[in-house]
């Protein structure tokens, strides 16, 4: 019995999802795109599973540059921040009226709309080279968590001092197979399966890793803790404190940044409730999970580590036992990171294909699909050209995370380079176009002021990331040893 047959081909909607099939017009939206069928908890899922990253137990180093004060202090202000950018940015989705106006479908269509000019140019810019760093930083970490159990494993059998070698690339190979498969999903709007499971995983690892932390605490093994955090001349020099300081104000506002994608989430919320409504409800939901997992991994981390509090306390072997569970928790991590890899890829995915999809609609290699059965699965709809592009693109991508296993330093760079523009900048600009806040109002000095504080956060974060990027370059290894 054949697993699949071909039952015919047909062109791709003009208009719309360029891969999606001929429907009944009750399964269309008005815009004559495919019907929307998101939800709140939908959005939420993608939400915290942009927004949930690896980064999150990562938070204790970030506190211990900074001490308790001034780091919990930073986590709730930018916790807040992102909030109420994300509510401005929800609000544009459709212009020139929140509820009634024109859909704009992508972050860019949302700048065209509002401000226009080279200003479209420039978040494009900040939007898909945010994105493409995003993808092949995922690689690069997906690999690093692969590679922790296989360290975890052998520092239960040798013992923890054991020397072994263990290359991260048959694991970047392995993950960008599991990508060129999971790209084949045709938008935003049916990737909602993957996360919801990549939002799990994610609740999953940081729920052990502070858990592992709070049993530290609760057994009186902690180490030495200051309000002001790393003490200058005992753990660190004067410098390395002003970088690493610098540094982790710049984590902490990235790790809640999620603008990149918002737009794009936000479009596949069905239009009743109103889009605004249920995404800014999504957004509450994301943000605040979010804060409360950051606040329990970062304050409970570096109450169990201290001023010594490593990079990563699962990767990084903060905790060698149970080896059962650290294995466990890289695992997830490693699932998570395959979804996250989608909600940020697809974007770049949409963009390019509309674009091909716009200035050659009478190629056939792009714009027909072949209708496919697929035994016990179902009926999927097959594009060569989505299938050579989306290939191409996953294996450049995997290809430059073994080139420079160091990236993630320069997604660092990169985040404070997107963040200022993406999360703060045009979401302001754009709510003081379409609220038409007075100039010189209370109003508008104090969104001015927001986006001039979070400029120079952006500065001072990228000037700690070119530090630790240069220590990255002279630290580097090809190979990750187990006993580093």
């Amino acid at each position: 019995m054949k697993s699949f047959n071909t039952e015919h081909e047909h062109p791709a909607a003009e208009s719309g999802d360029i891969y999606a099939e001929s429907n009944p017009t009750k399964n269309m939206d008005d815009d004559g795109r495919e019907k929307r069928t998101g939800t709140c908890l939908t959005a939420s899922a993608h939400i915290i599973t942009a927004v949930i990253g690896y980064g999150v137990l990562s938070l204790s180093w970030a506190i211990a540059q900074l001490g308790w004060i001034a780091g919990l202090l930073i986590l709730v202000i930018f916790s807040f921040i992102t909030y109420l950018t994300s509510t401005m940015l929800a609000d544009c989705y459709r212009a020139p009226d929140p509820v009634t106006g024109k859909r704009n479908y992508t972050y860019m269509d949302v700048v065209r709309a509002y401000l226009g000019g080279r200003k479209v140019q420039l978040c494009g810019v900040a939007q898909y080279g945010n994105l493409i760093g995003i993808t092949v930083g995922y690689t690069i970490t997906a690999s690093i968590s692969l590679v922790a159990i296989g360290k975890a494993n052998c520092f239960h059998d040798k013992g923890h001092h054991a020397d072994c070698t263990l290359s991260s690339y048959p694991y970047m190979a392995a993950f960008g197979i599991i990508q060129i498969i999971l790209s084949q999903i045709p938008n935003f709007h049916k990737l909602s399966f993957l996360s919801i499971m990549a939002a799990v995983m994610s609740f999953t690892y940081a729920t052990i890793g502070i858990g592992l932390a709070m049993a530290t605490v609760a057994g009186g093994k902690v180490r030495k803790t200051n309000m002001t955090g790393t003490v200058v001349g005992v753990d660190v020099t004067a410098t390395q404190k002003i970088w690493r300081s610098f540094q982790a104000v710049g984590d902490i506002a990235f790790a809640y940044a999620y603008a990149t994608v918002l737009i794009e989430i936000q479009d596949t919320l069905k239009s009743s409730p109103a889009e605004n409504k249920s995404m800014k409800r999504a957004s509450l939901v994301g943000v605040s999970t979010t804060t409360f997992f950051y606040i329990l991994c970062g304050c409970f981390g570096y109450a169990a580590f201290g001023n010594k509090a490593p990079g990563d306390f699962l990767t990084d072997f903060g905790f060698y036992e149970p080896f059962w569970l650290i294995d466990f928790a890289n695992a997830c991590i490693a699932f998570h990171l395959i979804g996250a890899y989608q909600v940020f890829a697809q974007p770049i995915f949409q963009f390019v294909e509309k674009r091909c999809n716009r200035n050659w609609p009478d190629n056939k290699f792009i714009t027909y699909e072949y209708s496919v059965n697929i035994h016990f699965l179902g009926k999927f709809n097959i594009s060569i050209f989505r299938l050579v592009w989306r290939t191409a693109y996953v294996v450049i991508t995997t290809v430059v995370a073994m080139i420079f296993p160091f990236f993630n330093a320069i997604l660092g760079l990169i985040g404070a380079a997107s963040f200022w523009p993406l999360t703060v900048y045009f979401p302001v600009e754009m709510h003081i176009a379409q609220t038409k806040v007075k100039k010189y109002s209370p109003r508008w000095i104090g969104l001015k002021v927001m986006c001039w504080v979070c400029l120079i956060v952006s500065l001072l974060a990228a000037a700690g990331s070119i530090a630790g990027l240069i220590s990255s370059v002279k630290t580097y290894k090809p190979f990750r040893t187990i006993h580093e």
